[in-house]
């Protein structure tokens, strides 16, 4: 991490007049989000020879030069901690991170360490140039910490921008692209289908995310295809294997609207708790792979972007984990008797 503030300067150019100043420093700084310029014209380090510029809609002139000073980034408050990562893919903008199971990725109340800003503030060290001005990883996405697999992270305020806004649209400008390995409960009525159902905090437990009516939650999409389906002890359809793509990014979105459809997740404690007798439909050794799993069965396996610096597609798969390969093997095996 550099010790010393960097000064930048500009000249305005004629094709730049009364362009406001946080625009105009945005568009040529790219390293900079806007925000972060306007926070440094409110404390002073933006200048011209006339003085110090401090409204970030001031308009700036043609040939004026602006010295824009940017202080090195405040440390994270999150300390660092050696928390060993699964990295598949890394540049000096970004971080690919096959999350394990149980792994927080963000710190908050009742997990202040342990979790995967630690770690990363720990690997990344002085290659965090900063995301609004503090040395902190930038996360764009997130998963649940019982949820495995791909999580992008952005190493500077650029990347962070650019990453930003493929998540905003959600794959609906062709960039990006996420696709989740899960298992649910029971057969579905149809091998591919949609989920459009709003999401929203539940009325009954404030703590839980619901289906909710229109106008009361925001909109969220599932899409899903039926991979693969296993069948209980008793011959029917007892569990299947889909792969699902989201048009929407929403807290706990697959959970929810699996379990609204009366298919939810095998091992989830909140949404698929009403299906814990479904367990009785499995043989010993799927029941027993079930037991050890302690996690609901979601993997993140394919993660798709354009590099926010290069504009290379990056396209990132990553198989099951240990325990989703193990509970797979045991639903695949006869069931034989309950």
């Amino acid at each position: 991490m550099t010790k010393h503030s960097e000064r930048l300067r500009l000249e305005v150019p004629p094709e730049a007049d009364g362009e406001r100043i946080d625009r105009f420093l945005a568009s040529r700084l790219e390293d900079l989000s806007r925000s972060r310029l306007q926070a440094l014209i409110r404390s002073g380090q933006v200048r011209d020879r006339r003085g110090t510029i401090e409204d970030p809609g001031a308009r700036v002139k043609p040939g004026a030069e602006i010295t824009v000073e940017v202080p090195p980034p405040e440390p994270a408050a999150p300390k660092p901690e050696a928390i060993a990562l699964d990295i598949v893919w890394e540049d000096g903008d970004l971080v690919v991170i096959d999350k394990p199971a149980g792994l927080v990725v963000h710190p908050a109340a009742g997990h202040a360490s342990g979790t995967l800003v630690n770690a990363l503030i720990a690997h990344c060290g002085a290659g965090l140039s900063g995301i609004g001005g503090v040395m902190r990883p930038g996360i764009v996405h997130r998963l649940d910490k019982d949820t495995s697999g791909l999580i992008v992270i952005a190493k500077n305020d650029a990347a962070h921008r650019g990453l930003a806004q493929q998540f905003a649209a959600h794959g609906a400008d062709g960039r990006l692209e996420r696709a989740y390995v899960a298992f649910a409960w029971g057969s579905f009525d149809r091998p591919r289908g949609t989920i459009d159902a709003p999401v929203g905090r539940s009325p009954r437990d404030r703590t839980r995310i619901a289906v909710v009516r229109d106008g009361q939650g925001r909109r969220a999409v599932t899409h899903y295809e039926v991979v693969e389906t296993y069948p209980g002890a008793d011959g029917g359809i007892a569990v299947s294997q889909v792969r699902l793509t989201l048009e929407t990014g929403r807290t706990h979105q697959i959970r929810v609207h699996l379990a609204h459809v009366g298919h939810p997740l095998l091992g989830d404690p909140v949404y698929g708790s009403g299906f814990a007798a479904s367990a009785r439909r499995l043989g010993p050794e799927a029941r027993s792979a079930l037991e050890r799993l302690g996690r609901q069965a979601l993997h993140a396996a394919l993660l798709a972007f354009e590099h926010p610096r290069t504009g290379r597609r990056l396209k990132l798969e990553s198989p099951l984990p240990p325990d989703l390969a193990a509970l797979r093997e045991a639903l695949r095996a006869p069931q034989g008797e309950r």
